[in-house]
């Protein structure tokens, strides 16, 4: 059953036009996420629907008796309430319920001498009843205090007056509010935010099992990836609807561009030819061939023209390295820092080996990102030392982008760090994060936190390190910039440490997982998921099939070494593959001058460009053999 629709919904603000045409649908059960760039409109429509704004155009049908619950990305509270008294607010018609049911108990006690009173009476008793079971009239005290332990409240804070708790506490607070109300319509405008990974997973395993319907904004994409069933894209005022949770609709929204520019070509070029058609007809400058020139020429006008397909992830980049490590890259050996009373983390020790990409995870405060600016020589080790293998290169992108001159463009903030490249390679470098035309000479201190992360990302591709330290790479960036960092680094064949609460990221980058926590830290092989895996495990499965945890222990380590060797294996391919098409084209332009006939007329020349041709030829041969070889050994590894 359909329990809201969206039809050709339009909503502008004065000359801003934030929708144009969004049509969508959500049937009972269904937890969509509504996904698009920042500004896009998503906010908009969320509060379009729930009755707050009205749309310009459209039309929002909502089944009758449906309600609704709506979180906003900033949420009121009761002033003055206590964080248990606001949730109880919620059980009023409950606690209305029980009064109710002791008045009856008491009638009933009374009209024992009249036994249709009492009947009738005990039919209503026993209907309130069941309302009152429904409605957790026996359980409301578990569920308020379930509820707020798995948002992260401690039961020290159940009295504690709202007016003194955080920005975030306060949106917390609100959301268990929603959740204890069950609304059939849940609309949840990021609520992800201020929440940690514990209660961000609570969180997940709620919705993932919520009786009614969900629509979610959120930018957390490992979180859509495990409560939704759906998603819609606004996309420049209009709406696509996808099946499957987000790392589906990556591949369907793919899937669609490339039906889309495929069909767009083979309209330009069906028009080509009817254009071609109708020039040779004018041509001829007959009274017949000039009738079927018009009438080609009015079947053009009458074909519904495509658009160009925009491909919404325009940036396109990679990290190389300029050289090689040694196998060993970093030793920490027995690390530790405080700052004044705050101690931060003691005997911390680590090695890094060539290939690791490692992602540091736990609570903020930690040590996280100082030990980072360790790692950098930013800061000082209080004890310990800290040693790099042979040949290793460090770019370090600072999630506060402090390293960032606010006086400078965006061109002289790059180019002043490599004053030896032309000025077209800068811009073309920073073309790839979409700096084109005079957003170059923008001052910093104008740009956008993502603006600024792009900067930052265009130095660090330029410098070609072999071991990237990445503090909250993924702050700032939008969705499409995230998949497009993600796909670079893939790509990369060095090392990587990184800090990170987006667990999509981990996902994609990670092979170790480090958890740093106040009382220590701990170890994890492979990424995020293998990490929950591991860490929710009883001790008691560490021994498996016989297998002592030495045993498993050195199984991790080779299942790691795999790892590394098949992602190895893939960057030698898709080496080899780029320098086969790069010989190829060498080879064509070769071809092109034997076969223009001017050439011979330089006979020294024309045999040079022969001979250039023959060793281009054979070079092809030898790269085509490599690029066979690894692929071979990727389909053997893989």
């Amino acid at each position: 059953m359909i329990v809201l629709s969206a039809q050709n919904v339009a909503k502008a603000f004065g000359v801003n036009v934030v929708l144009k045409d969004v049509s969508f649908t959500l049937q009972q059960g269904d937890r969509i996420g509504l996904v698009g760039v920042n500004g896009c409109g998503k906010s908009t429509l969320m509060r379009i629907i729930a009755g707050l704004d009205t749309p310009d155009s459209g039309e929002i049908s909502i089944v009758r008796g449906t309600r609704i619950g709506y979180l906003a990305q900033q949420d009121m509270v009761t002033s003055g309430a206590s964080v248990w008294a606001e949730l109880e607010k919620v059980y009023e018609p409950v606690f209305e319920m029980e009064k109710r049911l002791r008045q009856l108990e008491n009638e009933m006690e009374h009209a024992h001498t009249d036994p249709a009173e009492f009947s009738r009476l005990s039919a209503d008793y026993d209907k309130l009843t069941r309302r009152f079971e429904d409605a957790d009239g026996y359980a409301w005290k578990s569920m308020v205090s379930g509820v707020l332990n798995g948002l992260g409240f401690k039961p020290s804070q159940y009295d504690q007056n709202v007016d003194s708790l955080s920005g975030g506490e306060k949106t917390r607070l609100c959301l268990a509010r929603l959740l204890l109300q069950k609304p059939d319509l849940l609309l949840l405008d990021e609520p992800t935010n201020h929440l940690d990974m514990e209660t961000l997973s609570w969180l997940e395993n709620y919705l993932a099992a919520y009786r009614g319907s969900v629509l979610v904004i959120s930018h957390d994409r490992y979180f859509l990836d495990h409560v939704c069933t759906g998603m819609v894209e606004i996309l420049m005022g209009t709406s696509e609807q996808y099946n499957g949770n987000y790392t589906r609709y990556i591949a369907q929204r793919e899937e669609r561009f490339e039906t889309r520019i495929r069909a767009y070509e083979l309209q330009q070029k069906e028009i080509e030819r009817q254009q071609a058609i109708i020039a040779r007809y004018r041509m001829f400058n007959r009274e017949k061939s000039i009738r079927a020139a018009e009438s080609r020429e009015k079947a053009l006008e009458r074909m519904e023209k495509l658009e160009k397909p925009v491909d919404e992830r325009a940036i396109r980049f990679r990290f190389e390295a300029r050289r090689r490590t040694g196998e060993d890259v970093l030793m920490i050996h027995e690390v530790s820092k405080s700052f004044g009373e705050k101690h931060l983390f003691s005997n911390f020790s680590l090695h890094v080996r060539a290939g690791d990409r490692i992602a540091l995870i736990g609570p903020n405060g930690v040590g996280k990102s100082t030990l980072i600016k360790l790692i950098t020589g930013e800061v000082p080790c209080d004890t310990g030392e800290i040693r790099y293998g042979s040949n290793v290169d460090v770019g370090y992108y600072d999630q506060h982008q402090s390293a960032l001159h606010p006086e400078k463009t965006v061109l002289d903030e790059v180019w002043d760090r490599f004053p030896r490249m032309e000025q077209s390679d800068v811009r073309g470098a920073l073309g790839m994060f979409l700096f084109t035309g005079d957003d170059v000479f923008q001052p910093i201190k104008t740009l956008s936190g993502g603006e600024k992360g792009r900067v930052a990302l265009t130095a660090l591709m330029l410098r070609k390190d072999n071991l990237l330290l990445l503090d909250e790479p993924t702050n700032h960036l939008d969705m499409d910039s995230r998949e497009v960092l993600e796909d670079a680094l893939s790509g990369f064949s060095g090392t990587i440490i990184t800090v990170s609460h987006d667990r999509y990221f981990i996902n994609r980058v990670a092979d170790r997982v480090i958890e740093m926590l106040p009382d220590g830290v701990t170890e994890y092989m492979g990424n995020y998921d293998d990490y929950l895996e591991k860490k929710n495990r009883p001790v008691e499965q560490e021994t498996v099939a016989g297998k002592t945890r030495t045993e498993l222990d050195k199984e991790k380590r080779r299942e790691k070494m795999n790892k590394q060797a098949l992602r190895q294996l893939k960057v030698r391919a898709q080496e080899a593959e780029k320098a086969v098409g790069a010989k190829e084209e060498e080879i064509a332009e070769l071809e092109a001058q034997l076969a223009d006939p001017n050439l011979y007329a330089d006979v020294k020349y024309a045999a040079e460009v022969q001979k250039a041709y023959q060793r281009a030829q054979g070079e092809l041969t030898r790269l085509y053999e490599e690029w066979e070889a690894a692929e071979a050994a990727l389909q053997e590894e893989s």
